[in-house]
């Protein structure tokens, strides 16, 4: 009786012809599915007595090779002919739909201007952690934990340590290769950083900066100016800077840097208030301590430093007036730079 069972099911399958997928689909689940009608018989396989056994199981082996060949067959007959209505069907002489391509990010062209006029000079590029220990982020660069200069990083510790938080400037970059590598260095660090800002149209928690440090014997206050006049001369056509007394912890004396536009345009007068000096970044000459900290001879080896924000460089090379336009990821906006370089 089970041997006819089975004959009937091999009957079965070499006799149907579904010829729509919903149909291939009914006899997939009838001959192969988990619940198929083989497998039901296969499993009676005990009440047959033992000198039957392997001819019965023989033949359930046909079946289930018999279902598996079937299926198959009528599956590529069937995706052959779906494909080939598709074909008939096709309007070769229709418009295409255009690709969306993807575009740089104007913080990347304009990070990557920056590092290209730096690297013409000497510069290397060096990359580091975003997560930072304390050590390396503030006490490293003349910053120990009661000095009032921390009150002007507001600083993301990470939860439940008091000494790892993301890193509020690449200076931090600057202080781990210092630990580990003795001078000539001439290196520009850019990346992310973080400080507990409010997000408003000018300025925002996560932001991305570019620093630079030369260290070596006998760098000057004078090679600062020089080389900053000559990225001033390359990024914006400025041929005038200006350099006012500033405070920062790590460097002594400090700057920032102004450039000159003029106010012959209508842009430029906005973007000076009227005065036609733009500021740009901040500068200085490594505190001799910052150098002593990272294990470098301050008597004998002298540096300088300088760090700006690409943000608010996009933001002045491209007309942005919002910051929050550079982290939305509006399409509409990032097409506009399609055609940079």
């Amino acid at each position: 009786m089970l041997f006819e069972q089975v004959n009937s099911i091999i009957a079965e399958i070499e006799q149907a012809s579904p010829d729509t997928p919903e149909a291939l689909e009914q006899f997939r689940i009838r001959f192969l599915g988990s619940k198929n009608v083989i497998k039901a018989l296969s499993g009676e396989i005990r009440n047959i007595p033992n000198e039957q056994k392997r001819d019965f199981g023989r033949l359930v082996n046909e079946a289930i090779a018999a279902a598996e060949a079937k299926f198959q067959a009528l599956k590529s007959g069937l995706d052959a002919a779906v494909e080939q209505i598709s074909a008939a069907s096709l309007d070769l002489s229709a418009p295409g739909e255009p690709g969306i391509w993807g575009t740089r990010h104007p913080i990347s062209i304009t990070m990557n201007r920056i590092i290209r006029i730096f690297e013409r000079i000497g510069f290397v590029v060096a990359e580091d952690r975003e997560i930072e220990d304390d050590w390396h982020n503030f006490t490293a660069l003349n910053t120990p934990e009661d000095h009032p200069a921390r009150d002007m990083q507001d600083t993301y510790y990470l939860r439940g340590s008091d000494n790892l938080l993301l890193r509020t400037h690449t200076s931090s970059v600057q202080a781990r290769l210092m630990n580990v590598q003795q001078p000539p260095i001439r290196i520009i660090a850019p990346g992310r950083v973080y400080r507990n800002e409010t997000i408003s149209a000018r300025s925002h928690c996560q932001f991305h900066q570019v620093e630079g440090l030369y260290v070596d014997e006998g760098v000057s206050f004078a090679d600062l100016k020089q080389t900053l006049l000559y990225f001033a001369k390359e990024m914006f056509g400025a041929t005038q800077i200006r350099l006012r007394p500033s405070f920062f912890p790590f460097t002594e004396p400090s700057a920032e840097m102004d450039v000159y536009l003029g106010t012959d345009t209508e842009d430029n007068y906005r973007l000076t208030k009227g005065t036609g000096w733009l500021e740009i970044l901040g500068c200085g000459m490594v505190d001799p301590a910052v150098l002593d900290n990272c294990g470098i001879d301050s008597e004998r080896y002298t540096g300088f430093a300088f760090g700006m924000g690409i943000e608010r460089q996009a933001m002045r090379l491209f007309g942005i007036n919002d910051i929050r336009l550079l982290f939305e990821n509006d399409t509409r906006f990032l097409r506009q730079f399609a055609t940079v370089v």
